[in-house]
């Protein structure tokens, strides 16, 4: 079997370098390069150096952190798998990784065999997300192919509502944008919920990722 080969991208040295002799140990891994932020990763491809499959990206990093790492890869290298790995949970930095379009994205508080299984997910199926991340984006899809999404039918306002909660916009902004009260967005909010069969607004997100309702 082809070892995976990995690229770890993270300004914290002590912890790249330990998660390089991490994922080496794993059995079907190949750590190619560390590298400490996004213009080192450029730079590396700006050489004839090997490609990876997957890059493991950190997002605060300084020069050029991991949203701006991950939008010029899916650019330049649109093949290669990209997992955000970073200590932050906030709903909006996770969205903003996704529309950047990071393949997943970890919590570095994870156990190693979770790491070793999200890695060969993302380069098996093209994408993972933690429980943490988004309620478990794999039986959220299982769900999603019982109920079959492409016969839910989305109201021209609830269309107009999901595309805005892929933006970075709040709800607040959304409701000022859409000219509605933020009781009437709550309540559109909630209406999709049930529809999808989601919980959070990630799940929103990725629904109109994988529908092609949106284009990140």
């Amino acid at each position: 079997m082809k070892k995976i080969d990995i690229i770890i991208v993270d300004d914290h040295i002590l912890f790249s370098e330990a998660l390089s002799n991490l994922i080496s140990d794993f059995e079907d891994f190949n750590v190619l390069a560390v590298l400490a932020n996004g213009e080192e990763l450029v730079n590396y491809f700006s050489s004839e150096n090997k490609h990876p499959d997957v890059v493991l990206m950190d997002i605060q990093m300084p020069i050029m952190n991991g949203f701006e790492a991950t939008r010029w890869l899916k650019k330049h290298q649109t093949q290669i798998k990209v997992l955000g790995l970073s200590m932050e949970c906030e709903e909006s930095t996770i969205l903003k990784m996704l529309r950047a379009g990071a393949n997943g994205y970890l919590l570095k508080v994870i156990q190693p065999s979770l790491l070793e299984h999200a890695l060969k997910e993302v380069y098996t199926n093209g994408f993972y997300y933690t429980e943490n991340v988004s309620n478990t984006l794999m039986n959220s899809l299982i769900e999603t192919n019982k109920n079959d999404y492409r016969e839910i039918i989305l109201k021209e306002k609830e269309l107009e509502f999901l595309k805005l909660a892929c933006t970075e916009m709040t709800y607040k902004q959304i409701a000022d944008e859409m000219y509605l009260s933020p009781k009437t967005i709550e309540n559109y909010r909630e209406a999709l919920f049930s529809k999808l069969n989601v919980k959070t607004r990630i799940g929103l997100v990725l629904y109109a990722i994988k529908e092609k309702i949106v284009t990140l």
